[in-house]
């Protein structure tokens, strides 16, 4: 494993002002109010937040900054967002609302250069190249964008090795196939990357329990594990999760909650 060190993110797929979430990034449901979710997983010990406009590409931008900007105020944990983000304007305005990442996955696609852009005024380490994937094989997925709508005929681990290279410091990886499944984490796909990164990886997609949470770690060799169904439907609390996190020998962020 590259780093010993595990972070644990709560992840918030959002549309207009709701928290929601899919199977399969598809048939969303209303949760409740992002916010109140947001300082859940805070107060319970969450090392950071991501935000995904779960609609920003059929606006054409993001629509979080509102949101992010009410986070910023009661929240001291690092917040990624992503989602409609296009240009180094649109990340200026994310960053000026208050987010410490933004994430990338249409936009860079359609232009890998504008990583580079990104990483050269913001830093790579604020750069996270999301990455939607499909398994089309045992050994080979395809990336998808527009919220896992869109096939691109690129290959997973070879777009995630050329973004790398274009500046991207960290790699959100959801398995489309698995999201909100509660079946697991593909894990091939996780060894398989891991294997040509040098760079931070967030397994997304597919926790079903506890069990699922530790052969991603040691099976799959991610960095940080980001869950969304387990945390919003209370089968987990991060400070659970933490505490199963230590048990199995990982570092996990002080909390004294």
């Amino acid at each position: 494993m590259k780093n010993q060190n595990i972070r644990l993110i709560s992840r918030l797929d959002i549309k207009g002002k709701n928290l929601i979430k899919g199977i399969q990034l598809e048939g969303f449901r209303v949760i409740g109010c992002p916010s109140d979710f947001a300082e859940k997983y805070y107060n319970q010990g969450a090392d950071e937040l991501i935000y995904m406009d779960a609609v920003a590409s059929l606006y054409g931008r993001n629509h979080l900054a509102k949101i992010i900007q009410e986070a910023a105020k009661n929240i001291f944990i690092p917040l990624t967002v992503g989602g409609g983000i296009r240009s180094v304007d649109d990340a200026t305005q994310i960053f000026r609302a208050g987010a410490d990442k933004i994430a990338l996955n249409t936009a860079a696609v359609a232009n890998p250069n504008l990583i580079s852009e990104l990483a050269m005024k913001f830093g790579s380490q604020a750069v996270v190249l999301s990455v939607e994937a499909k398994k089309i094989t045992n050994s080979h997925w395809e990336v998808y964008t527009d919220g896992g709508r869109v096939p691109t005929g690129l290959d997973v681990v070879e777009w995630i090795d050329k973004a790398i290279s274009y500046g991207a410091g960290e790699v959100l990886l959801t398995s489309v196939d698995r999201e909100g499944t509660r079946k697991g984490f593909d894990i091939s796909l996780y060894s398989e990357v891991n294997k040509i990164s040098n760079i931070p990886i967030i397994a997304s997609g597919g926790m079903g329990n506890l069990e699922d949470l530790s052969e991603v770690l040691l099976n799959g060799k991610v960095d940080a594990v980001a869950m969304a169904d387990a945390l919003h439907y209370n089968r987990e609390s991060i400070g659970k999760i933490r505490d199963y996190s230590k048990n199995l020998g990982f570092k996990v962020r002080d909390f004294d909650g």
